[in-house]
């Protein structure tokens, strides 16, 4: 019997990629199990999946000369142990990797194993769990089409995308849950999985403003703080489904994950991106904006040109893009990420040896 395990955390976005697959890979997989970190965000978000976790030691990998990066090889080695244990108990076809720190060990260990090994990179450029993971998976799959130009393993696939997105849905019911009156155009606010300190700071010093011309739902973030809720703002720590707020989302205010800006972009929904800056990354969200924007995309607003004065003039801008940004969106073929995916998944499961032995 076919069985996969994912791996990735850390945050969401190396981890609800992840889960958007499930529903295309039950058919092919009637098992489907996941490793991942002991304090990331992914075990919850795979506990309410009631797929099977394993949680597993992280290794953080420092960029830079440090005395921490001596203890790596240690921590390496412990956390590649844990994971062989999880896999030879669980015997997977093969392995998806959505990066993160949680998944090199995971990588290696089934590499090691002989279990084939698939990994997915979300943004523009590889992030380093990824570019170590990348020499022990059997294909490296991009998002994006430039990022696998020059690597021998890799394949331009496209970002997955979640079902519910695609789905019909109740306008009226949706509105009801967050109290709008649909008089104005809805303005989404999400600072990603975390929230958005420089974006909650920017909205919150021109609401009255932004407050004539939309309805803003505001995802502020867990342990953030943000204005109080007023007619025509609702502020919202985290949405549990964030793909029904979407369906009904005319404008967007978004950092620049690449997660989150492929679902919107498939949608059609006209976004301003303020990428996190590098320095607070490693400059993936401003090469992901960049590339979106290059397209015409989106609107593109660094942070270091974020303010309250300069937000709403920037969100009027905004909606004068927004016919053309549709039309462009919706000359992109979004969807086919998940096909390709599973197909790959399928290929590589066919291959793999039981038992796995060293």
């Amino acid at each position: 019997m076919s069985k996969i395990l994912f791996t990735g955390g850390g945050t969401a976005g190396h981890c609800t990629p992840n889960l958007a697959l499930v529903p295309y890979l039950e058919s092919v997989f009637p098992e489907i199990c996941y490793i991942g970190s002991r304090n990331g965000v992914e075990k919850d978000l795979v506990g309410k999946s009631g797929i099977p976790y394993y949680a597993i030691p992280t290794v953080r990998l420092v960029r830079k000369l440090t005395p921490k990066n001596l203890a790596v090889p240690f921590r390496l080695l412990r956390a590649v142990c844990a994971a062989k244990k999880i896999l030879r108990k669980e015997n997977p076809s093969v392995v998806f990797s959505k990066g993160g720190y949680v998944s090199l060990p995971v990588a290696i260990a089934a590499k090691e194993l002989g279990i084939p090994v698939v990994t997915h990179e979300s943004d523009f450029s590889l992030g380093l769990a990824n570019k170590i993971a990348a020499k022990f998976s059997d294909f490296l799959l991009t998002s994006f089409e430039q990022t696998a130009q020059d690597l021998p393993n890799a394949r331009y696939v496209g970002s997955p995308l979640r079902r519910e997105l695609f789905l019909p849905y109740d306008e009226a019911s949706i509105r009801k849950k967050y109290r709008l009156k649909g008089n104005l155009p809805l303005l989404l606010v999400t600072g990603g999985s975390s929230g958005s300190e420089a974006l909650n700071r920017a909205v919150e010093g021109c609401l009255d403003e932004l407050t004539k011309r939309f309805e803003i739902v505001h995802l502020y973030g867990k342990g953030k703080s943000c204005a109080a809720e007023r007619d025509g703002y609702r502020p919202v720590p985290f949405a549990e489904n964030v793909a029904e707020l979407f369906r009904i989302t005319d404008y967007a205010l978004s950092r620049a994950g690449a997660n989150t800006l492929f679902e919107l972009t498939a949608l059609g929904i006209p976004t301003l991106a303020v990428p996190l800056p590098k320095g607070n990354s490693r400059g993936d969200q401003i090469e992901n904006a960049k590339y979106f924007h290059d397209n015409q995309l989106i609107d593109l607003l660094f942070e270091e040109e974020l303010s309250s004065a300069s937000l709403p003039d920037a969100l009027q801008k905004l909606v004068a893009h927004g016919r053309t940004l549709k039309e462009n969106c919706r000359k992109k073929d979004f969807r086919r990420a998940n096909k390709l995916i599973v197909g790959y998944l399928t290929a590589f499961a066919s291959l793999a040896p039981s038992p796995h032995a060293e």
